[in-house]
């Protein structure tokens, strides 16, 4: 099954990742895997870079979902460009989208994917209300 990217999204932050030669398996590329690793990598960072550290004692996001389209192989040496949009802020939850490309063959997507993001009250082990700082970056 293939998922599309949202056409209408927010562009929040972008990185830039070395394909390590570990990040590859049997076949010689990177192995499917390490992609989700990719994308996690770049939401992780856009979180910590906005203050958004989860404490275990209050709230913070968790992924519900996660999905990746593969369309070129990847393969060590290689610089990559991850770009993290963000869309569909709802009660609890937003999407968020990454694209995955080579430096050196710009606007070539390697791979696209995204994972919707739910709020959480960590001790009530429930879903909470998007925070207003939060949300006000999603819109």
């Amino acid at each position: 099954m293939k998922i599309e990217i949202a056409e209408h999204k927010k562009l929040v932050h972008s990185m830039h990742m070395d394909v390590r030669w570990g990040d590859m398996d049997a076949m010689g590329h990177v192995n499917n895997t390490v992609y989700f690793r990719y994308m996690e990598s770049v939401r992780v960072e856009w979180m910590r870079a906005v203050g958004c550290e989860p404490d275990p004692r209050g709230e913070g996001p968790v992924i519900v979902n996660a999905f990746c389209n593969f369309y070129r192989q990847l393969e060590y040496p290689a610089q990559l460009l991850l770009r993290l949009y963000v869309s569909d802020p709802a009660r609890t939850t937003f999407e968020t989208w990454t694209t995955i490309e080579r430096v050196d063959r710009p606007g070539v997507l390697a791979a696209a994917g995204g994972a919707t993001v739910i709020w959480v009250d960590f001790p009530a082990q429930k879903a909470a209300p998007l925070p207003d700082w939060m949300r006000a970056l999603v819109v």
